[in-house]
């Protein structure tokens, strides 16, 4: 699922910059968060990395956009046609909250 933005978002611009894709930008009132560029981070770190820098923990999983690891891993190619990815079975664990041990 995409990660979402709420509106307890205090407009501290934290998370923009921490963003590989690019998914987040200001709205009128609050940031947002694309979804058709949101990979959860999925390939790039294994958070979110919006949500490990934000102060008030308003970037939190979208449950109307819910979304699977395959989904996310995919849509790198599309957001990033000019990097080469490994096979989603070779991926490290540090790349994906899916692959975090319970």
């Amino acid at each position: 699922m995409a990660t979402t933005i709420t509106e307890e978002c205090i407009n501290c611009g934290a998370c923009e910059p921490e963003c590989p894709n690019g998914a987040i930008g200001q709205g009128e009132d609050i940031y947002i968060i694309n979804p058709a560029l949101c990979t959860e981070c999925v390939g790039f770190h294994d958070e979110e990395a919006c949500n490990a820098v934000c102060p008030v923990d308003c970037c939190v999983p979208d449950p109307n956009n819910v979304e699977k690891e395959e989904q996310l891993y995919a849509r790198l190619a599309t957001v990033h046609p000019d990097k080469s990815f490994p096979a989603l079975a070779d991926l490290p664990a540090s790349l994906s909250r899916f692959r975090k041990s319970a």
